[in-house]
């Protein structure tokens, strides 16, 4: 080799950008999933205006969307989207995250700081994350109405009434909701895995939204049992802020936000 040729390939070598390493995951226990949940509690109580307006915001959103579809005549849709509606929880909780990071590191806590933080994410690679999130919770509508005109038929449903009255006393109904259930229960599976470390790693540290999602199976599948738990706590107490006109959202969605965070580091220890 000439030395020419020698030149043109280290040149070539010191264009190529250095990858990163992929961030350490280290595996979870239930006490710690507990310790995290009353480190969110604690950070709920010292800055609740955060958490009360972000779980405002969450709680107006489903009734605006149970609102809208009783006003097309499509009220039969209202239950499956309320629980799809739960989907895109970790994505309004970015502000959360903020407020629990600030407060972990000591920063001066001010809604400028929050919403621009947000703000400036949201043109990086948090905003694909918000992109994933959205498209799976519109599969699940899709998945839910193809489920409907197949087993039940649309033309039928001129309320919500018929409609429970259908999936609660005839048999096609029963499959409708052992079916749409499971099917739920496999996106929520799917979406939780991708997003319960990628949306504060994303908040966190300088690192593509794949690699993110990829962190983030990579901590499911490090802690199975207990993640798969904290998923189990995280669905029965957004079912349960739901049931009163989504009004216990104004709690339970700070307090699991802020809970969410300190997971991910106990999961994703920081750099250095």
């Amino acid at each position: 080799m000439s030395g020419e040729d020698h030149a043109d390939t280290s040149a070539t070598s010191a264009d190529l950008p250095i990858r990163r390493p992929d961030p350490v995951v280290r595996a979870l226990t239930v006490s710690e999933i507990i310790e995290a949940l009353a480190d969110g509690l604690r950070d709920f109580q010292s800055a609740p205006i955060y958490g009360l307006t972000f779980g405002a915001l969450y709680a107006a959103g489903g009734i605006l969307i149970v609102l809208s579809v009783s006003a097309l005549g499509a009220s039969y849709l209202a239950y499956p989207l309320a629980a799809g509606f739960a989907l895109i929880g970790p994505f309004v909780a970015v502000g959360l995250y903020e407020v629990s990071r600030r407060r972990e590191t000591g920063q001066p806590l001010s809604w400028t700081a929050v919403i621009g933080t947000i703000v400036t994410q949201g043109w990086r690679e948090l905003g694909w994350m918000a992109f994933v999130t959205v498209f799976v919770f519109i599969i699940w509508m899709y998945l839910i109405q193809l489920l409907i005109a197949l087993l039940l038929g649309l033309k039928s449903f001129v309320s919500l009434r018929d409609f429970l009255l259908a999936v609660t006393t005839t048999p096609e109904g029963w499959i409708f909701l052992i079916v749409g259930h499971l099917m739920g229960a496999a996106l929520s599976l799917v979406l939780f895995s991708l997003t319960v470390v990628s949306f504060p790693l994303l908040l966190d540290r300088d690192v593509d939204f794949v690699t993110a999602m990829i962190t983030s199976v990579r901590a499911v599948v490090a802690s199975p049992g207990p993640m798969i738990g904290w998923a189990a706590v995280v669905v029965i107490l957004m079912i349960v802020a739901c049931l009163p006109a989504f009004l216990g959202l104004l709690v339970v969605l700070p307090v699991l936000g802020h809970a969410t965070w300190h997971l991910y580091r106990r999961i994703v220890p920081p750099e250095g």
